[in-house]
């Protein structure tokens, strides 16, 4: 992390979903350098560099066996806010990235709905637990991403022999298990935003199951990735991914004083509505990717909006630079 001229820092862990974003930067010939924290050093003692850095470190990295990667990136944030560098999507927008718990409740304060959600640590308590719940429920892992730990289960018994013979824990140790939310028609919304403002939403199809991660980089790498043209939606001639009109104004007004309240510049935010019309969230991704298929189709394209916001933040920068000379 040797100090440089002032560019755009692209922080991250995964080179398959940072592509797109790069190619937007070469696009519009800006200066950019990428900062893959999977590990590395910060020496507290020297000032980063100048510029304008945008964190894009994702929950799931440790399925990538960059285990401490957020906390790495932790450290960083920590070092580029104090010495007053812009960042886009700074410390807090990391932990609400790794905590399906702080989410909810960083939600709930703004009068947005979730759903009934109990944390338990330690397998043992996690049938007991259930019965707070009721069936059908789901799990799911509290820092999660890609849908880790996701299973449906309609009765005691079949979660119990889960707990027994297949359980998987999530990395920090905190199981979820949540009501679940049974929609009219098999598909969940997700809200997309840059710099904080509504860009569009993507209509999901659930058909294949709950993996709903929508980068380009899923249909070759991830086999369990509902993605691909294989998916049973699209043999129905119906896209897996489709940009659509999201008639919840009220919930998207809430959602953008949500994200300014948590210094949260990029996301994506999936919600679901059930056979009541009641709109239930319950994820923020704040690293979030995007299909290129439904973008191509709609012709719009989101990495192009970020990359086009990094270029404006980055101006301002070099604009203040230049009126202290």
């Amino acid at each position: 992390m040797e100090p440089s001229g002032k560019k755009i820092y692209v922080i991250h862990e995964n080179d398959d979903w940072t592509a797109h974003l790069t190619a937007r930067l070469v696009e519009l010939g800006l200066p950019f350098e990428t900062w893959h924290l999977d590990e590395g050093a910060v020496n507290l003692a020297e000032a980063p560099p100048e510029g304008v850095f945008y964190n894009r470190m994702s929950a799931s990295s440790h399925t990538r066996g960059h285990r401490y990667a957020p906390e790495l990136t932790g450290a960083v944030l920590d070092w580029l806010e104090f010495h007053g560098r812009t960042v886009l999507n700074g410390s807090r927008a990391l932990s609400l990235e790794l905590s399906k718990v702080k989410q909810y409740t960083a939600l709930e304060q703004f009068g947005i709905k979730t759903p009934r959600t109990i944390a338990v640590v330690g397998k043992d308590n996690i049938c007991s637990a259930a019965k707070q719940i009721g069936f059908p429920l789901i799990t799911k892992h509290n820092r999660a991403g890609k849908g880790l730990g996701v299973h449906l289960f309609h009765t005691e018994q079949a979660l119990a022999d889960y707990v027994n013979n297949f359980f998987e824990d999530s990395i920090d140790g905190i199981t979820l298990l949540q009501q679940y939310i049974s929609p009219p028609q098999q598909f969940i919304t997700r809200a997309e935003f840059i710099g904080g403002k509504y860009l569009y939403s993507v209509r999901v199809r659930t058909d294949d199951g709950f993996e709903l991660c929508p980068a380009d980089a899923c249909q070759i790498h991830d086999a369990f990735c509902p993605v691909g043209s294989h998916s049973s939606a699209e043999h129905q001639g119906q896209p897996k991914f489709e940009i659509v009109e999201n008639p919840h104004t009220e919930l998207l007004m809430k959602y953008e004083q949500f994200l300014r309240a948590n210094h949260i510049d990029v996301a994506g935010i999936e919600f679901i509505e059930d056979a009541a019309g009641n709109l239930y969230t319950y994820d923020v991704n704040t690293n979030t990717n995007y299909n290129s298929d439904a973008e191509t189709k709609a012709n719009q394209f989101a990495m192009l909006e970020l990359a086009r916001l990094l270029a404006k933040r980055l101006a301002a920068e070099t604009s203040v630079a230049d009126s202290e000379q």
